[in-house]
């Protein structure tokens, strides 16, 4: 066997789909195939089944699954400890983050990194789909280390580490039938038409919840994904939205903003890691940092 024969089979498994797993290993899904049925063979036991929908393992496939990424690991700090001794870290960290978030100086953070680990590669991406995205490519292999907004519990097989939070507030047009009132509630929102993000994005999921603990409906009537924009949406009178105050502009002619009473709207922030596979050296390096500059 070689780790190739562990690296597609950890692919396939993750991905639950042989197309997937091709575009994942950056591979033609043939190949994947052909390693599959080779690895198979070698071990005499079928792996994985395939349905209609997806892919399944089997029960050997079930079994063979945490070996497989402990022997992929294994090899992974064999090469960490070797390029330490060679001088210094090597290889690649995969970083998601999140779209115009200012809270983390991601540039200022990676600048410090780079100048101490200058042979380490940073390679760092966005999702269009939100902290959901980001945490599915850290439980899919793709990604090392995320900046998400992960409210509540991680999903299974995933740690996330908060290390920001931040109020969210009721933002809205001048004029606005809300806005002479001291106080606004939940329900005084009722029938309000609202700027937002796509589902995914974790401001998005504190203020769903919200709404939701407060028997609330709530109609989103404009997406948008950079956060930066919502407020201009709501200057033009498109909707309210419920934003951090870093999103707000400095000058606020033509918006009000106010404090939802009694409503849960923290919005939280963290760094995402897989709970299932260690991390390379050289993000175990990166996570130090972030502990130092930001935690």
């Amino acid at each position: 066997m070689e780790l190739r024969h562990f690296e597609y089979f950890v692919a396939v498994a993750e991905e639950r789909s042989f197309t997937r797993a091709a575009a994942r290993l950056h591979v033609v899904q043939s190949g994947v195939s052909a390693v599959i049925k080779s690895l198979e063979h070698e071990l005499g036991s079928r792996l994985l089944e395939r349905t209609s929908k997806r892919v399944e393992l089997t029960d050997a496939g079930v079994a063979l699954l945490p070996r497989a990424r402990a022997a992929i690991d294994a090899v992974r700090e064999a090469r960490d400890a070797v390029d330490e001794v060679r001088g210094g870290l090597r290889g690649t960290v995969r970083i998601g983050t999140m779209i115009s978030v200012p809270l983390i100086d991601v540039p200022a953070l990676l600048g410090a990194f780079h100048r101490v680990h200058p042979h380490v590669g940073l390679r760092l991406s966005v999702s269009p789909r939100g902290s959901v995205g980001l945490l599915d490519g850290i439980a899919d292999g793709s990604l090392d280390v995320a900046f998400v907004s992960a409210p509540g519990r991680p999903p299974p097989g995933l740690r996330v580490r908060q290390i920001e939070s931040r109020r969210l507030d009721l933002v809205l047009p001048a004029g606005h039938r809300l806005a002479g009132p001291a106080e606004v509630r939940i329900p005084d929102l009722a029938g309000e038409a609202f700027v937002d993000f796509p589902a995914g994005f974790g401001n998005r999921t504190v203020v769903d919840r919200a709404f939701a603990a407060a028997g609330v409906q709530r109609h989103v009537a404009i997406e948008v994904t950079d956060i930066a924009s919502g407020a201009s949406f709501v200057r033009e009178g498109l909707g309210v939205a419920i934003l951090p105050l870093f999103a707000v502009p400095e000058d606020r002619r033509g918006l009000v903003l106010k404090n939802v009473a009694g409503a849960d709207l923290d919005w939280p922030i963290g760094v995402a890691v897989s709970a299932l596979r260690r991390p390379s050296a050289a993000a175990r390096a990166l996570l130090a940092l972030i502990d130092e500059k930001v935690g």
